[in-house]
């Protein structure tokens, strides 16, 4: 069986230093690996009978809470607050600024251990996003890797849409995954990122984050027997080059650096790999698209 872990919320403090009676609950539960043990038993038993008990004690996989999931809470019944009592919002306090303060530094894999930094922030339409990456050659990855090796067999060094491990942040995998691959060496080296939809708004506009590294070869993982990307320990290399990437497709109208919430001088990503950066992500503003102006231009023109 896998692991099952249960949160629950039942008070939450105000500001004003009072306390409020919550319900929340969300249950997270682990894979079970039933069938596995129930296939490794039956060969066991064919083999040699007296073996097939020890699979019983097969585990299967923990329950992880990830840093950044969302759980929702009620209070039980209504709670009057003073207004009066309440301190003065910020009136010069900006969205971005905001979702910086509250932005973790670094992604997790699916067992909470912390990887990759985000290095850029989109703010952008999600449409023109999807153009922009479009426009300037990137292709979205395929999600499933169960096709994997039949993709590799039949199209080897033309295969452009190698999936990607799925990272979280805000306690969920990427809601994009983009690759440029070298012509040269498609499998082997891409250009590469994952982006995330932060779920808040500049000017009506969304704000992407993103987490980009470059892959520059395929290293053997000992211990674990499997292939792995090796990537350059230069991120902010790549954080740029897809600026300029960008650029040269005429999609940008802003670029910004701004600090990190958390300063990055060196880590690991989740798989051990090191590398540095100068501590700095960049804001990337897109221009909208092609079918915004058009439909601009005819709700402007003279009527006849």
């Amino acid at each position: 069986m896998g692991g099952n872990l249960m949160i629950k919320l039942d008070s939450v403090e105000l500001t004003t230093g009072e306390s409020v009676a919550l319900v929340a609950r969300k249950e997270f539960k682990g894979r079970s690996h039933t069938i596995r043990m129930g296939v490794a038993m039956a060969i066991a038993a064919a083999i040699y009978l007296p073996a097939a008990p020890a699979f019983m004690l097969s585990r299967g996989r923990d329950s992880t809470v990830l840093k950044g999931t969302e759980l929702t809470a009620h209070t039980k019944s209504d709670f009057p607050v003073e207004i009066a009592s309440l301190p003065l919002a910020r009136e010069n306090t900006s969205e971005l600024s905001e979702m910086i303060k509250m932005l973790p530094s670094r992604v997790t894999n699916r067992e909470g251990r912390d990887g990759d930094m985000l290095n850029l922030i989109f703010q952008a339409r999600e449409e023109d996003l999807q153009e922009a990456f479009g426009q300037a050659g990137w292709l979205k990855v395929e999600k499933s890797k169960r096709l994997i090796f039949w993709h590799l067999l039949w199209q080897r060094q033309h295969y452009t849409k190698l999936p990607m491990d799925r990272l979280y942040v805000f306690g969920r995998a990427q809601d994009y995954s983009y690759a440029l691959p070298d012509p040269l060496s498609i499998v082997a080296r891409r250009h590469h990122l994952r982006i995330w939809n932060t779920g808040r708004l500049v000017d009506g506009t969304p704000l992407w984050v993103a987490a980009a590294t470059h892959d520059i070869s395929i290293q053997f993982v000992m211990g674990k027997f499997r292939l792995s990307h090796r990537i350059d320990p230069n991120v902010d290399a790549e954080r740029d080059f897809i600026a300029g990437n960008l650029s040269e497709a005429k999609r940008l109208t802003r670029e910004e650096y701004v600090n990190c919430p958390e300063p990055i001088s060196g880590a690991q990503t989740a798989t051990g790999q090191p590398y540095y950066s100068d501590n700095r992500m960049l804001l990337l503003e897109l221009q909208q698209g092609a079918t915004t102006v058009a439909s601009t231009a005819q709700l402007t023109g003279k009527l006849p």
